[in-house]
């Protein structure tokens, strides 16, 4: 993604670093992901559509990994990929140095009807389950929110399982309302072999 302007970085200090979080028990590095994240991403993305299984989504987990990697491959090339990963793990930490914890994946949205704002789209958030609810899904979101300001963006649109509770509180404390609502009914009888 190309970023118009002269704004920092958000996913380095001052100083250039890495920006730095303590999560259970080690140090973690928000930063921007690139084509050698994409094997490790693609495996967190086929956790979190694995565990949305449980709020009803339709994707099949393990069967679109090739997928989720050309789209984090897309993400990475364009400056839409962000990560968080170990950058030193301390005590009884459970991961490594350099393991991705979390990603978050985004763009700007591109289709055929002008609209009067220009909204970016954070595609997927994801943070392994111990390194939940310790800012590291905040600050991947905001580096996101960040960037696509960066990019031109007036809004920023994300979707969530209508089931899942905890994602749609986490979204909402970060200043995220309902703007459209999708409605799914099952079909039976209109030629299905099911009926």
């Amino acid at each position: 993604m190309t970023v118009d302007g002269e704004d920092a970085d958000p996913c380095t200090t001052e100083a250039g670093e890495p920006v730095e979080l303590e999560a259970e028990g080690a140090t973690v590095a928000v930063d921007r992901g690139t084509v050698d994240d994409v094997d490790a991403v693609a495996d967190l993305w086929v956790d979190l559509a694995d565990g949305q299984r449980a709020y009803g989504t339709h994707f099949e987990a393990t069967e679109n990994r090739r997928a989720a990697a050309e789209s984090v491959a897309s993400a990475a090339s364009a400056g839409g990929l962000v990560v968080a990963r170990v950058a030193e793990p301390k005590g009884g930490a459970p991961s490594t140095t350099d393991e991705i914890v979390g990603f978050v994946s985004f763009g700007l949205e591109t289709g055929r009807y002008e609209q009067d704002v220009r909204r970016g789209v954070v595609y997927n958030l994801f943070v392994r389950d111990p390194y939940r609810d310790a800012g590291v899904g905040a600050r991947l979101l905001d580096t996101a929110e960040s960037t696509l300001a960066a990019s031109g963006a007036h809004v920023v649109a994300l979707e969530a399982m209508a089931a899942n509770r905890d994602a749609r509180r986490f979204y909402e404390q970060q200043g995220y309302e309902p703007h459209r609502v999708e409605l799914e009914k099952p079909i039976q009888g209109l030629g299905s072999d099911s009926d």
